[in-house]
């Protein structure tokens, strides 16, 4: 049952007098109202029966606590016992008990859902916007890997444990042994890699088989596990090491920081405004998350914020068509570097003139033709452009043999948005761009301050539910730091124009 009580009602709460104006509790709670949680999850509480529940905003203020702090269930509960700030935050009165720890842990997993956390940021930006402490149009868009909260197993190890979780789930429905299963092989002697992981799945197959034949309930715990591991064998990547790589981890996956490094977990991409440094939009996926795939979403919850997008700033992961379609349909400006993933040109052998859609190529000959081209390849089908150079130049430029390939004049075969893209490339190179472009860096700041300071290096549950949660809480962390500083500057600034002020009045 869900009984919202007055607060800080008590004697005792003269005490809070004591926190400093510029603490950053103070000036959070001073500024940001929270009150709107409590009608956001009332949904998730039985208003007439029951016992009496902890208000969803405490236990939300909490688990702000926690990530801002970084701290765990215990130790956010026993510091919020001991520490006036945190009492004065989080509304009780200082004599007032404090919910178990074990409660953190359901209201977290029981009553927080991913759109919940999407619509309190949202509503903390949008306060933040209201009162004036955003003003910026620009937003950067980023991504960042967290590490499992696991180790990856290899498949031989992976269908080891699978086999062996069959029997055990087996053995223990029906109280008898599994008979004629062969023992596990030791994988680890095998040499081969790929000799060893056919080998354990010869010998997880065979458990199944037994298993199978043995089993009469379809709905039985042996059948789930038995399902449950036949869509992991069945799954193309599970083989080649991308798949799933953790009986405790499920949704975790290998992903790349770079060509040489990767990493085993999530990744957790978000916007933020480029001036204030405000996190206005979370997503988490798995380790193989292609960045930018929840772009669209994003740009439009930033905009349901009240934050007018105007520019968007990113790296060149970003740099692809479906990306820079969404950011034009926002009506915003694109500020993203050239992917040569995509854009393959050679500027210093052909430059391109927009009005008369004709190429040039480094000795002045022009381009005469144009046709469009459908390829399909093993890897999917191609679709582009070929412009074909004036054929008597081409003859008699020096040349000819080296650029040609055999043929009678040059041909070159782009993509169906090169031409777009160098335009893009083109205004790169100017001043102009080069100055824009640095207001990006303030989110690789960000990232760092995520993962220092407030757990987000590593994920602290397990599943993607789990990680998402965390991330989302890690953002509301960091924007409640961001808003105080923000306030705070202001503040101070006012107070130092007031004692001008009066300084140069007191000379008169």
């Amino acid at each position: 049952m869900l009984r919202l009580e007055p607060k800080q009602l008590s004697l005792h709460s003269i005490l809070y007098s004591k926190i400093p104006e510029n603490h950053i509790l103070k000036i959070i709670s001073t500024v940001v109202d929270f009150s709107f949680i409590n009608k956001l999850l009332e949904n998730s509480y039985c208003k007439q029966f029951g016992r009496p529940a902890k208000e969803p905003e405490l236990m939300c203020k909490l688990l702000f606590l926690q990530h801002l702090y970084n701290l765990s269930d215990e130790k956010v509960i026993e510091e919020a016992g001991l520490n006036l700030a945190y009492m004065y935050f989080i509304g009780i009165n200082p004599e007032d008990d404090l919910p178990d720890k074990s409660l953190l842990s359901k209201f977290r997993t029981q009553r927080l859902v991913e759109g919940s956390l999407d619509e309190m940021i949202t509503e903390i930006v949008r306060q933040c916007v209201d009162k004036g402490i955003i003003e910026g149009k620009s937003v950067s868009i980023d991504a960042t890997h967290m590490e499992a909260n696991t180790i990856k197993k290899t498949p031989e190890r992976l269908m080891k444990h699978l086999g062996k979780k069959i029997i055990q789930t087996y053995e223990e429905e029906t109280e008898k042994p599994l008979e004629n299963v062969p023992s596990a092989p030791n994988y680890k002697e095998i040499e081969d890699h790929n000799e060893a992981k056919t080998v354990m799945k010869t010998y997880l197959e065979t458990v199944i088989d037994q298993a199978e034949e043995k089993t009469s309930e379809k709905e039985s715990k042996t059948s789930e596990i038995i399902q449950k591991t036949k869509d992991i064998l069945t799954d193309p990547k599970f083989m080649h090491q991308k798949g799933v790589r953790s009986l405790i981890d499920e949704d975790a996956r290998v992903g790349r920081k770079s060509k040489t490094q990767g990493f085993y977990g999530y990744k957790t991409e978000f916007v933020m405004t480029t001036d204030e440094r405000i996190i206005t939009s979370v997503r988490t996926a798995n380790g193989a998350y292609m960045d930018g795939s929840y772009a669209k979403e994003m740009l439009e919850e930033t905009k349901r914020s009240g934050v007018k997008v105007e520019e968007v700033y990113g790296d060149k992961a970003y740099f692809r068509k479906a990306i820079l379609n969404v950011i034009e349909e926002t009506m915003a400006k694109a500020y993203i570097p050239v992917s040569h993933s995509v854009y393959r040109i050679d500027e210093s052998e052909y430059t391109y003139n927009k009005d008369s859609d004709e190429w040039y190529c480094s000795q002045g000959n022009t381009t005469v033709d144009k046709k469009r081209y459908i390829s399909n390849r093993k890897d999917g089908k191609r679709e582009g452009y070929k412009y074909y150079f004036e054929l008597n130049q081409c003859k008699t430029c020096p040349f000819h043999d080296l650029c040609t390939q055999k043929r009678a004049r040059r041909i070159l075969t782009i993509g169906l948005n090169t031409t777009d893209y160098y335009e893009m490339s083109q205004y790169q190179k100017t001043e102009e761009f080069k100055e824009k472009y640095k207001k990006r860096a303030s989110i690789e700041g960000k990232n760092a301050e995520l993962k220092r300071f407030h757990g987000l290096s590593r994920a602290r549950g397990y599943g993607l539910l789990s990680v998402s949660i965390q991330s989302k809480l890690a953002a509301i962390a960091v924007n409640m730091m961001r808003i105080s500083a923000i306030v705070s500057s202001s503040y101070s600034s006012v107070l130092i124009k007031k004692y001008i002020f009066r300084v140069s009045w007191s000379f008169r």
